[in-house]
């Protein structure tokens, strides 16, 4: 039983970074430190990098590529 829910956590802990909630407060939720949230799950969180490009490309931060060069 201990591993079912052990499983249930990592899902729903994954779930939440995916769905872009900032770090800190997952790891409050979770009851840890940032450092350690982020070297258990940092290999789990994928498909932000779309949102965060479409951000970085409205303030006008991330160059255009042709100018990446």
């Amino acid at each position: 039983m201990g591993k079912r829910i052990y499983d249930i956590r990592h899902t729903r802990l994954t779930k939440w970074l995916n769905d872009g909630i900032p770090p800190a407060q997952v790891a409050e939720w979770a009851g840890n430190s940032v450092p350690v949230l982020l070297a258990t799950y940092a290999r789990c969180v994928d498909g932000q990098l779309p949102d965060l490009k479409k951000r970085l490309e409205a303030a006008g931060d991330l160059p255009d590529a042709a100018d990446a060069g």
